[in-house]
């Protein structure tokens, strides 16, 4: 038998949705929660193992601490602006089960696993990248020397590196999630607001090929060579789900960009169209007519797409491999078939100016689509992003710091000539903007108006929304008054010149937020 093994998406911040399959972890508005599909591979590996998902199903760390007394490994997917917290957990948990084996998974410790080591003396050790396989190997009783992939702390005290371990190749090797999550957790805790719910999630690729400098989770975690489950494999697992939980509203594919090879969706839709599901998905703006059709065809809803800008020079400085105009043909074709979007808008990124976050914030009603997202732009550790951010002393929050006591994202990052304060307002003032007009105001009396289910669900976000809108507003107001007007931005790169990208020759996912 395998050592008895907790893989744990650890409690936090309150409602925070901070790792295990949020690419940009923070407490959001509205309680939301993001499925842990990749502690669910190597869990569903482990005979006798469990996965615990504290933060949706509301397990506090003194619970979580008393579940831990009955294993002998635990694997924690951390988190950067959670990793402090994490650590805590970790010494309270191996201080009330001394017998316990501790890793750390996930980006934080991925980027900086011997920082990550010295300052949890009790991590064991710690997996880089892709987990599944090296957890499993020490759970079945593989020595930490053997183990690809992994950083430890050997007997000496000295802190080793293992050689890397490729990435997985076979995806059709791994095991189902769903199975994992019929047996440890509750579809019903899980709730995004774009989604249909309850929704169940899950990936049907790793990996991304395209170089976006803030994108967490391809530089860090799943890597940018792209791996594909087969297209049977993927219908199998979906037919599996509709009978697991036939009251699930929606099916969600996670990956990184599910469409991005047109031949593999065209044919993966083929499979699906005859279970008659509905589902949506992650997308690329650069996605043709034809495969859209192919896609609404086969019960897709709802798209999440990163635009993340309406100026096209910020475009390239993130090296997004992506235009203006190609996001605005783009949006037409899915209104035309009538597929949904949500689409996913970042205020900060390299280049950022008044005139650029006007701009923005100008295109996305222009594009008037169901619904947005809109994120401060953050710059982890591992990400191109945050070397550029560095190297030029734009970041000044770090870490734990880079969300308050609530675990509600923080500006970090500040450009001379556009502060911060600004750049925050900026993000609040565009949710207004976008969210308080006729025509989206139409829409969501719409929804509500015919479906009991949402109207309930509506008006439980509006509440918490407009309650945050105004607690927000008087702190800003207490803001100016004791610091004065926000100071004046000026026109043009931060750098003065070299927009960011180019300087060395993003869902984002904030996905997730």
């Amino acid at each position: 038998m395998p050592l008895k093994t907790l893989f744990l998406n650890p409690p936090s911040f309150e409602n925070y949705d901070g790792g295990a399959s949020s690419r940009w972890p923070a407490t959001r508005e509205i309680e939301s929660y993001w499925y842990p599909v990749w502690l669910a591979y190597p869990a569903g590996m482990l005979e006798g193992s469990r996965m615990l998902d504290a933060p949706p199903h509301h397990v506090s760390a003194e619970e979580t601490i008393k579940i831990g007394k009955d294993y002998d490994f635990l694997v924690l997917f951390t988190s950067t602006p959670g990793f402090q917290g994490d650590i805590s957990l970790a010494a309270a948990m191996k201080a009330a089960n001394p017998r316990l084996k501790i890793c750390f998974v996930g980006p934080h410790v991925t980027t900086l696993p011997e920082q990550s080591l010295n300052e949890g003396t009790a991590i064991d050790f710690i997996v880089r990248r892709e987990f599944d396989y090296a957890t499993v190997e020490y759970a079945n009783g593989k020595p930490l020397n053997e183990i690809l992939g992994i950083s430890y702390r050997a007997a000496n005290g000295k802190i080793v590196h293992n050689a890397d371990r490729p990435a997985v190749a076979n995806l059709d090797e791994m095991p189902d999630v769903v199975d994992v999550y019929k047996r440890d957790i509750d579809p019903r805790r899980y709730n995004v607001p774009f989604l249909l719910y309850p929704y169940v999630s899950l990936y049907t690729t790793r990996g991304c090929p395209a170089q976006c400098t803030f994108c967490l989770w391809p530089q860090t975690l799943s890597g940018h060579p792209w791996r594909k489950r087969s297209s049977d494999a993927v219908a199998a697992e979906m037919k599996k789900a509709m009978e697991y939980w036939p009251w699930v509203k929606e099916f969600f594919f996670d990956d990184d960009t599910f469409n991005i090879q047109k031949a593999r969706t065209i044919e993966l839709c083929s499979k699906l169209k005859p279970l008659n599901m509905t589902w949506s998905c992650t997308s690329r703006v650069t996605t043709d007519y034809e495969t859209l059709k192919a896609m609404k065809e086969a019960g897709c809803r709802l798209l999440i797409v990163g635009y993340e800008s309406g100026d096209q020079q910020i475009l390239k400085n993130i090296k997004k491999g992506a235009t203006v105009e190609r996001a605005r043909q783009f949006t037409k074709d899915c209104k035309k078939l009538g597929l949904l979007v949500h689409g996913d808008f970042i205020l900060g990124l390299p280049g950022e100016t008044k005139e650029t976050i006007r701009r923005t914030i100008d295109f996305a009603k222009e594009l008037d689509i169901e619904t947005i997202q809109v994120s401060l732009a953050h710059a982890y550790p591992g990400t191109e992003l945050y070397d550029y951010a560095k190297a030029n002393g734009f970041i000044l929050n770090e870490g734990s710091k880079m969300v308050d006591e609530g675990g509600h994202q923080l500006a970090m990052i500040e450009y001379p000539g556009i502060s911060r304060d600004y750049i925050m307002e900026m993000v609040h003032r565009f949710y207004d903007e976008y969210y308080f007009r006729p025509k989206a105001i139409f829409r969501i009396v719409r929804r509500a108006a015919f479906n009991s289910t949402d109207r309930k669900r509506l008006y439980k976000e509006a509440k918490a929304f407009l309650t945050l809108r105004a607690a927000r507003n008087k702190a800003v107001k207490e803001t100016r008054k004791q610091q004065g007007p926000l100071a004046p931005s000026s026109v043009g790169t931060p750098t003065g010149g070299t927009p960011a990208g180019e300087a060395k020759s993003e869902t984002a996912e904030p996905v997730n937020a």
